[in-house]
């Protein structure tokens, strides 16, 4: 894991000024993850990056636990949440199947942009589900790129070796639904936005 923290922190300034790269399906995936929070609830985001999107959901639920492997991320995140003035969203620094996330239960957990950078997404998949209340959500957004036609399968391994790119799980969609239900969740909502590359948008519920 250190690896990819190293990548993140290293490319964290450039990442947190980039503007979004396709806001239609930003704001789309916003939109239907809102029709999912509640006020009352208590929300950890997984791979939160620079803490934009619990920012910006934050003014939904009650409190959200922002989290991300790189320090750099959260650093950023912090900063943030300062300047907007946004008391309800803690930071801090902790990759996926960090112990310190295991000592409370969630109404609802985000990851967003996470599972296919994760080793082992279906290991991941199962930790997630131990910190969600029962009858609580999953909500993610993950890209599929197995089976879908492009130069970046080609070039990613040789990105990757030269440190230009990070791990990255090759998954199809009908895979990454299989790892929701194998681990106990319910699929109650998708979506794939964008088509392309393929991102799937699941809401799972904890069954």
């Amino acid at each position: 894991m250190q690896n990819e923290a190293k990548f993140w922190d290293k490319t964290a300034k450039n990442y947190a000024a980039k503007p979004i790269k396709d806001m239609a399906s930003y704001e789309l995936t916003m939109e239907r993850t809102r029709n999912y929070l509640a006020h009352g609830d208590e929300v950890l985001e997984l791979g939160c990056g620079s803490g934009s999107t619990s920012l910006l959901l934050s003014e939904h639920v009650k409190h959200i636990t922002a989290t991300d492997i790189s320090g750099e991320m959260v650093e950023i995140g912090r900063r943030k949440a300062a300047e907007e003035g946004k008391d309800n969203v803690s930071f801090a620094q902790a990759e996926v199947y960090d112990a310190s996330l295991d000592a409370k239960a969630y109404d609802v957990v985000l990851a967003y942009n996470l599972l296919h950078l994760v080793r082992d997404p279906a290991a991941a998949i199962r930790r997630v589900h131990g910190r969600i209340k029962p009858g609580g959500l999953f909500i993610s957004k993950t890209v599929c790129l197995r089976g879908w036609g492009s130069p970046w399968r080609v070039l990613l391994p040789l990105l990757q070796w030269t440190g230009l790119a990070p791990h990255v799980e090759m998954m199809s969609v009908k895979e990454l639904d299989g790892m929701m239900t194998r681990a106990g969740f319910e699929i109650i909502e998708t979506g794939i936005f964008p088509a392309s590359p393929p991102a799937r948008f699941i809401v799972a519920r904890k069954i």
